[in-house]
């Protein structure tokens, strides 16, 4: 079960107004707005403008910093407000649900329909796609977020094998600490710390708890003895994590890894685009595995392009954008570069490394096994408030001395008063 409110009614009748009946775009160009700015993720989304330019349509960029993407929907939200929405935007999870509400978005349904998304999409996914029943969205990828990235030179040196538990992972922790090596390479910003607690909640947890916590955020499962152990677990990471963690970016955290400052990162698979950009090889220069206890089950995340109500001028184009994400050799092309797989499970596999062939076979049991869930950090698991009070909570924690109980209860609070 997924709960989602609007947050955009601030906006009112007259933005709603100004929104749908806005500037058009010219025939034959899209305005993108869109937080792919660090290496790997810059050089996935050339992928796409190099095969929009090549049908004739020139691409605007709008690219806003900032690896979570709250930078860029505080653009957006001030544009929609001001009546002057873009051709598209890359969205996430329950956000294309509230724009979609408040009936900004075009209707993808005949093009879905002509190229068959219905059938080559998890429907899991769909679920987020389709938040008002319509397509609203053309998903790009599958990004999953249970992932922890090694480097193999450091565990070898150190004479660690991949942990498959948390006390295997532990143990690892503690000799690669002794061995004067930071084991965990951490950015310590909320949706970094959020990313890696959702794990450690699957991993302590398991499929249904997680479900219960992160996706329908049930108070009695929030403040369950479970979770105070989840909160212990998540708080013995603080162990492993360097002092000038506070405030890095993901990507510097990846490349303390790449140089061997660090052994391990928690982090979505969009890390291993920072790998392959940097001439690494999954397998010789890095280790891909999921998180030590959640091995079955896939928290995801998806880019996804929505498309803006900019008048009919803009539809051709807005349409070839969406038909272009879609499309399978896009889609494997894309995917092979930014370090996720292609949200049509029908692109074959052949093409990707050791860690995207593992992806697509963990998505492929996941769905089996109904354990595909959205990632609460990611904005597949609550709505933008009650996420952010869920973040407060998260990284208060991790940054100060509160007790784990006292956390659950927090957490519990927090959710109940931000709905």
């Amino acid at each position: 079960m997924l709960i989602r409110k609007t947050t955009l009614s601030v906006l009112g009748a007259a933005a709603l107004a100004l929104a749908t009946s806005g500037a058009a775009q010219a025939d034959g160009s899209v305005e993108v707005i869109h937080w792919w700015t660090a290496g790997g993720e810059a050089k996935a989304l050339n992928v796409l403008k190099e095969k929009l330019e090549k049908q004739g349509i020139s691409w605007k960029d709008g690219a806003v910093a900032g690896g979570s993407g709250q930078q860029a929907r505080t653009v957006l939200k001030a544009r929609v407000a001001a009546g002057n929405p873009p051709t598209t935007m890359q969205m996430l999870g329950l956000v294309i649900g509230d724009y979609a509400a408040e009936d900004l978005l075009g209707n993808l349904d005949d093009l879905a329909a002509k190229e068959g998304w219905d059938k080559v999409v998890p429907p899991g996914l769909q679920t987020y796609m389709k938040p008002e029943g319509y397509w609203a969205a053309a998903p790009v990828n599958i990004h999953s977020t249970n992932w922890v990235w090694a480097n193999k030179a450091v565990l070898d040196k150190v004479g660690v094998k991949q942990p498959t538990n948390w006390d295997e992972f532990v143990a690892a922790a503690d000799k690669i600490k002794a061995a004067g090596i930071i084991p965990l390479a951490w950015g310590g910003q909320p949706w970094q710390e959020a990313t890696a607690f959702e794990a450690v909640v699957l991993a302590t947890g398991g499929p249904e708890f997680y479900r219960k916590t992160m996706n329908e955020q049930d108070l009695d499962a929030l403040k369950s003895d479970t979770m105070v152990k989840a909160f212990d677990n998540f708080g013995k990471l603080k162990e492993y994590v360097d002092p000038n963690a506070p405030g890095r970016d993901w990507n510097l955290a990846t490349a303390m890894v790449m140089r061997g400052e660090a052994a391990m990162q928690m982090m979505g698979d969009w890390a291993k685009g920072e790998f392959l950009n940097a001439g690494k090889t999954p397998g010789e220069d890095f280790l891909c595995f999921r998180f030590p206890g959640t091995q079955g089950a896939v928290t995801f995340n998806t880019d996804a392009f929505a498309m803006f109500k900019v008048g009919d001028d803009a539809k051709p184009a807005q349409m070839a954008l969406a038909s272009a994400v879609m499309s399978p050799d896009f889609q494997e092309a894309f995917n092979l570069v930014k370090g996720s797989i292609p949200a049509r499970m029908d692109v074959p596999g052949d093409k990707f490394d050791a860690c995207g062939k593992k992806a697509m076979g963990d998505l492929a049991e996941a769905v089996k096994n109904d354990a595909l869930m959205g990632s609460l950090a990611h904005g597949f698991g609550a709505p933008e408030g009650v996420k952010g009070a869920m973040f407060d909570v998260i990284t208060n924690f991790f940054n100060s001395d509160i007790s784990s109980k006292d956390a659950a209860e927090q957490l519990a609070n927090a959710v109940a008063m931000s709905r």
